[in-house]
């Protein structure tokens, strides 16, 4: 009889963003990474896991977003 093993689910941090200005008039590479962190529109608040890769994507479009808080979960 083969057990089955509960996948443990390590908690991460997690980083709270907000869309505050638009990208209209910005490079193209500026609006897809606003698309990427998956922004809809503006004043909308994503919960995204707090990884480099995610904190580089905001580094790239800091007059755009605002890090409202971060939080080990």
């Amino acid at each position: 009889m083969a057990a089955t093993k509960k996948a443990k689910t390590k908690a991460s941090a997690t980083v709270r963003i907000q869309y505050v200005k638009s990208a209209i008039g910005t490079p193209p590479k500026h609006k897809l990474i606003v698309k990427g962190l998956g922004f809809k529109r503006l004043n909308q608040i994503v919960t995204r896991v707090d990884t480099p890769s995610v904190r580089g994507m905001v580094a790239q479009i800091p007059h755009l977003v605002k890090i409202l808080d971060s939080s080990k979960a």
